[in-house]
């Protein structure tokens, strides 16, 4: 499955996004964890500046 994310982000289309990656700290234990999300290269700011 893996292999089909990266074919499909090589294309020509593929160039305008990003994979953004957050580090999240859980109220309850206090451990960190890790959000991706697949954005628009042009809405890369606004995804990191939302809590």
């Amino acid at each position: 499955m893996a292999k089909k994310v990266v074919a499909t982000l090589k294309t020509s289309t593929g160039k305008d996004w990003a994979k953004v990656i957050k580090a999240v700290k859980s109220p309850k234990t206090g451990a960190y964890s890790f959000k991706e999300e697949m954005v628009p290269v042009d809405k890369v700011q606004e995804v990191l500046a939302r809590k």
